[in-house]
C-alpha cells in the first residue's frame, strides 16, 4: 500500500523540515557570497523567510530550539578554546577595561533616556539599559574563517564579551529578585559566591576529568569528540544553577579545555567541522525565526520604541569600541573589528526582554524593538566585521611579506617505518595553517623486487599517519625515487620539488660503510643547502612541557636564521609551551630583536649560554618533558662549533637515550667544486684536498658575509 503524504504548512514532517534547514545552510551563503555579503547575513534572511512570521514553512518548535541553543553553546565554546592564553594574558587588561566600557557606557546612557525619554519607572529603566550591554559574538565565525581567531583584537573582543554579559547577568538576577520581593543582605553575596564556585568547579575539575579520558581513551577521536560535547553542556547546565546564563558556562569549558585539546589533530577539526557545519548555521537560522517584520507597522509608539532601543544600542556600542581604541591606540581598523564583534545582539538580550516581559516590567513594544535590533545589530555586525577583519588580513600578510615570510615546502624522507608518526606529529605542528603548499613524504627504494611492496607499505602508512593526526586538513604529495644511493634520491627529489625544508630521523649509529663514505646526513649537509630538521622523539609532543633552544654564536649571521626561527615560533604557538633560548649575548639580542619583528609574538626567556661542554651534562639531567633542539651549521660556516658538532653527533649516535632532541642545520649557500652533478649527488665524498677546498670556498663567503653585516 503506497504511503501517503499529507502537504500543509507549516511542514510537520520531520525529515522534510531537516532536509529544508539544510539545504539552507548549503544554498543562503553562497547566494550572499555572489552579493559580496557575509554568509550568516543569508542565514538570518532565511530564517526570517521561513519562519513563523514569513511564509510560516516552519515553526519555531522544541526541536528548533534545541538545535539553536546548541549553536549559540557552540559558539562561545569555541571562542574560549581558539582563544589564545598567553596573548589573553597579555591583554587581559585590555579586554577588561573594554569589557567595562561597553558594559558601563550602554548601561548609563540607556538608564537616561529609558527614564527620561521613554518614561519608564526605574526598574524597568535599569533592565532596558541592561539590554544596550548585550553582545552575541554572531560574527565570531567571520574572524575565525579569515584566520583572525587568535589576534590580539578579537581576544580583547572576547574578553570584553564575557565581562560585559556576566554583569549583565548579575543586573537581570538583581532586577529579578527585586521585582519578586525576594531580595535579602545575603542576596549579592550568595551570588557572586555560587559564581566563584561554579568557576572553580570548571576550571579545575573539568580539566583534571578531561586529562584522565584523554589519556585512556587517546585516539578515539569519536569518543573524544562525544566527550567534549558533553563536558560543555554540563558547564552551560552548571552556570544556570548557578544562577547566571548559560553562554558563560560553555565559554569556560572552552577555556578549560583550551590547553588540552591539540592544535592541529583530528578531535579540533572535528569539533570546528560539526560546528560550523551545522550547529552554529542553525542557531543564526533561529535568530531570524524569532525576527518579526511586522513590528514596523504596529503604530507609531511601536516605531519610536524600536528606534531608540536600535540607535541607542549601536551608538553606545559604538562609542564603547572608539574610547577603546583611543586608550590603547589602536589602528582604526582594529576600532572597528571590535565594534563588528561587539554590536550584535541576540540571546542574552532575548533572554533579558523575556524575562522582562513575563514579570510585566517591560511591555510589547520593547520586545519588539528587541526583535528589530536583533536583526539590524547582527546585520551590522557582520557587514562591519567582514570588511574589517578582510582589511587586517590585508595588512596583516603585508606585514608578513615585509618581515621575511617563507613559503616552506617541506619533505620528509622516511627508511624507519617506526619514525614515520612522531615525523609526521612535528611537521603538522610547524606547517603554518594558511599556508597552501602540500607536504612532500619521500621514500627511496633500491631497484629491486622487493621495491614496490617497500613502496605501497611506507605510502599506507604515511597517509595513514597523516589522516590520524591532521585529519585530512593538510595536503599530502607522496614522491618515491628508486635510486641506489638514498642520498643521491633525497637529493634529486630537493631540486625537482623546490624543497626548503627536509625534515628526517637521527640516523644513529654509523656503520663500517658511512665511516668510510660519509652517512646520508653527510652527504645531505655537503651537497644541499636546504634547512635539515635531524629529530629523535622518544614521546609525543603534546608531552613536551618545555623547550631548550641552544644556539651558536654569529648564527643570526646566517641565510636560514629567519626561516629556524620562524619555525620554532610557529611549534610553541600551536603546542603552548615554555620556550627558553641559551646562546652568547649578542646572538640572543638578535633573537630577540626577530621576535619582535615577527608576526609571530610568543613569551620566551633568553639565558647567555657559552660553555658548550657543559650541554651534554645539561640533556641528561632534565626530565623526558623537555625538548632539546640545538642549532648546529655546516662546516665552514661563520656559526660553525666545532664543540656544537660534537655534542649534537653524540645525541644523535645515542638515540637509544630517553631524551627528545632535534639538531636544527639552517638554510645555507654552498658552493659545489665539480660540474658533474650525478657525481655530486652519488653519496661519495669528494677526495680530501677536493673538501678542503670547498669547505675554504664557504669559508671566505661567511667571513665576507660577516664583514658586510658588521660595516652595516
Amino acid at each position: 500500500m503506497p504511503l501517503m503524504f499529507h502537504f500543509s504548512l507549516p511542514f510537520k514532517d520531520n525529515v522534510l523540515i531537516f532536509s529544508l534547514v539544510l539545504f539552507i545552510i548549503l544554498l543562503a551563503p553562497m547566494l550572499l557570497k555572489k552579493l559580496r555579503a557575509p554568509g550568516i547575513i543569508g542565514l538570518i534572511l532565511a530564517g526570517i523567510a521561513i519562519g513563523p512570521n514569513g511564509f510560516n514553512l516552519l515553526l519555531k518548535n522544541a526541536s528548533i530550539e534545541l538545535f539553536g541553543t546548541v549553536g549559540l553553546l557552540y559558539i562561545m565554546f569555541l571562542a574560549g578554546l581558539d582563544i589564545d592564553l598567553y596573548d589573553y594574558k597579555k591583554n587581559k587588561n585590555k579586554s577588561i577595561v573594554f569589557g567595562l566600557l561597553t558594559f558601563t557606557i550602554p548601561f548609563s546612557v540607556g538608564i537616561v533616556v529609558s527614564y527620561y525619554f521613554l518614561h519608564y519607572a526605574i526598574l524597568p529603566s535599569v533592565l532596558l539599559a541592561s539590554m544596550f550591554s548585550t553582545q552575541t559574538l554572531v560574527a565570531y565565525p567571520i574572524v575565525s574563517k579569515l584566520g583572525l581567531n587568535k589576534s590580539d583584537t578579537v581576544t580583547i573582543a572576547i574578553g570584553g564579551t564575557i565581562i560585559t554579559d556576566t554583569l549583565v547577568m548579575l543586573v537581570l538576577a538583581i532586577v529579578e529578585n527585586l521585582a519578586g520581593k525576594e531580595i535579602d543582605n545575603w542576596f549579592l553575596f550568595k551570588l557572586i559566591g555560587s559564581l566563584l564556585i561554579f568557576g572553580i568547579v570548571v576550571l579545575w575539575l573539568v580539566p583534571l576529568i578531561s586529562r584522565w579520558v584523554f589519556k585512556t581513551i587517546a585516539g578515539d577521536g569519536g569518543t573524544q569528540y562525544i566527550f567534549v560535547l558533553a563536558m560543555v553542556f554540563a558547564s552551560a547546565f552548571m552556570a544556570k544553577l548557578a544562577g547566571f546564563e548559560p553562554i558563560i558556562g560553555a565559554f569556560l569549558a572552552g577555556l578549560a579545555l583550551n590547553r588540552l585539546i591539540p592544535q592541529s589533530p583530528a578531535l579540533l577539526n572535528r569539533i570546528h567541522f560539526v560546528g560550523n557545519s551545522i550547529f552554529i548555521p542553525f542557531f543564526l537560522i533561529n535568530v531570524g525565526m524569532v525576527v518579526d517584520l511586522k513590528v514596523f507597522f504596529k503604530g507609531y509608539e511601536a516605531l519610536l520604541v524600536s528606534g531608540t532601543i536600535v540607535v541607542v544600542a549601536l551608538i553606545t556600542k559604538w562609542l564603547a569600541a572608539f574610547a577603546t581604541q583611543k586608550i590603547y591606540k589602536l589602528s582604526r581598523t582594529e576600532g572597528n573589528l571590535l565594534f563588528g564583534l561587539s554590536t550584535a545582539h541576540a540571546a542574552a538580550i532575548l533572554a533579558v526582554a523575556l524575562v522582562g516581559f513575563n514579570l510585566g516590567l517591560l511591555n510589547e513594544n520593547v520586545l519588539n524593538g528587541t526583535i528589530v535590533l536583533i536583526l539590524i545589530s547582527c546585520l551590522i555586525s557582520s557587514f562591519v566585521t567582514e570588511y574589517a577583519a578582510r582589511k587586517l588580513t590585508i595588512t596583516e600578510n603585508e606585514r608578513n611579506i615585509t618581515s621575511n615570510y617563507f613559503i616552506d615546502r617541506i619533505l620528509i624522507p622516511v627508511s624507519n617505518p617506526a619514525n614515520i608518526e612522531p615525523l609526521v606529529e612535528f611537521v603538522v605542528n610547524i606547517k603554518d595553517a594558511l599556508a597552501t603548499e602540500p607536504v612532500y613524504p619521500l621514500t627511496v627504494v633500491k631497484d629491486d623486487n622487493e621495491a614496490n611492496e617497500i613502496v605501497n607499505k611506507n605510502s599506507k602508512l604515511l597517509e595513514s599517519a597523516f589522516n590520524h593526526i591532521s585529519a585530512g586538513e593538510i595536503k599530502v604529495q607522496m614522491v618515491t625515487r628508486i635510486d641506489l644511493n638514498i642520498a643521491s634520491g633525497i637529493s634529486r627529489a630537493i631540486k625537482e620539488k623546490m624543497i626548503t625544508t627536509v625534515v628526517m630521523g637521527a640516523p644513529g649509529k654509523s656503520s663500517t660503510a658511512n665511516k668510510f663514505f660519509g652517512s646520508v646526513l653527510d652527504n645531505l649537509l655537503l651537497y644541499t643547502e636546504q634547512t635539515i630538521w635531524v629529530c629523535h622523539f622518544q614521546t609525543s609532543i603534546d608531552a613536551f612541557k618545555k623547550i631548550l633552544v641552544f644556539v651558536p654564536e654569529n648564527a643570526h649571521l646566517e641565510k636560514g636564521f629567519d626561516r629556524w626561527i620562524k619555525t620554532i615560533l610557529t611549534l610553541t604557538k600551536q603546542k603552548r609551551i615554555k620556550l627558553e633560548f641559551h646562546s652568547s649575548a649578542l646572538t640572543l639580542k638578535e633573537i630577540e630583536k626577530a621576535f619582535k619583528f615577527s608576526r609571530i609574538i610568543f613569551p620566551a626567556t633568553y639565558h647567555v649560554f657559552e660553555n658548550w661542554e657543559t650541554l651534554y651534562a645539561i640533556t641528561q639531567h632534565e626530565n623526558g618533558n623537555s625538548l632539546f633542539i640545538i642549532i648546529n651549521a655546516r662546516q665552514g660556516s661563520v656559526s660553525y662549533n666545532g664543540k656544537t658538532n660534537d655534542i649534537s653527533q653524540k645525541l644523535m649516535k645515542n638515540e637509544d637515550e630517553a631524551k627528545n632532541f632535534i639538531v636544527v642545520y639552517p638554510e645555507q649557500n654552498i658552493t659545489p667544486l665539480l660540474d658533474d652533478t650525478d657525481y655530486q649527488l652519488s653519496g661519495i665524498h669528494t677526495s680530501p684536498i677536493q673538501e678542503n677546498l670547498e669547505r675554504f670556498s664557504v669559508m671566505g663567503k661567511s667571513i665576507s658575509k660577516t664583514f658586510r653585516k658588521k660595516e652595516e
